[in-house]
């Protein structure tokens, strides 16, 4: 199956690159451009832990640095494998989601061992720094970078000429956003958009084909594909 990759940079070529190895063709079609914020100030504070929603803004950090020791939590495998990239010690994937991961914190920690130091983007598709405000943590947000919707979608519209053996891999409310946005007018409805969530799915037109992988992980979007 030719399946359009929508993921950014080191994300989408590691997607293409898998996807290549399972005998599927992908088309990459970045989203989003990230652009990391330079000289981003990290309080000094006796932080219990570190939550990530994603890799790049772990990747946007620049490494550990003084960091390296305070453990760290992520959505999943993929930004578990960038915060060990970066030099942290300790570091371990859990729920899946903003959703999962809040409740994680919520399940295992207790306000009064600390702060929580919160690294993301510019716009995250949950509310964690609310999320774990509400349940009284003192949650610090800190924005690393800045994702900047594609302006067009590249090589992805050549393929729907041929939708019917054609999948996009739609990871984020806002990709789907941006995708719907920028796709409509090539009437992509009978292609087959596979999302990692159904608040994904939600954004996009009712009429079009969709599909909701059964956890909000990159193997169970992967699996998708099988027949």
């Amino acid at each position: 199956m030719r399946v359009i990759v929508t993921r950014p940079g080191e994300d989408g070529e590691r997607l293409a690159a898998k996807l290549t190895a399972l005998g599927h063709a992908p088309i990459l079609s970045p989203l989003m451009a990230i652009v990391p914020r330079e000289n981003v100030p990290i309080p000094l504070r006796p932080w219990q832990t570190i939550a990530a929603t994603s890799a790049n803004a772990i990747r946007a950090l620049g490494g550990a640095g003084n960091l390296a020791h305070i453990p760290i939590l992520t959505v999943g495998p993929q930004s578990e494998a960038a915060a060990k990239a970066a030099g942290f010690g300790t570091a371990s994937a859990h729920g899946g989601d903003v959703s999962g991961l809040a409740a994680h914190i919520r399940g295992t920690m207790t306000p009064d061992q600390g702060p929580i130091l919160y690294l993301s983007g510019a716009e995250t598709s949950g509310d964690l720094e609310g999320r774990l405000t509400a349940a009284g943590f003192d949650c610090t947000r800190v924005i690393l970078y800045d994702a900047v919707p594609a302006r067009d979608l590249g090589e992805a519209p050549e393929a729907f000429s041929h939708p019917h053996d054609l999948a996009v891999m739609l990871y984020s409310p806002r990709t789907a956003r941006i995708w719907a946005s920028l796709a409509e007018a090539y009437e992509p409805a009978q292609v087959a958009h596979f999302c990692l969530s159904a608040n994904v799915a939600a954004v996009l037109p009712q009429r079009w084909v969709k599909r909701i992988a059964a956890t909000p992980t990159e193997d169970a979007m992967l699996a998708l594909l099988e027949p």
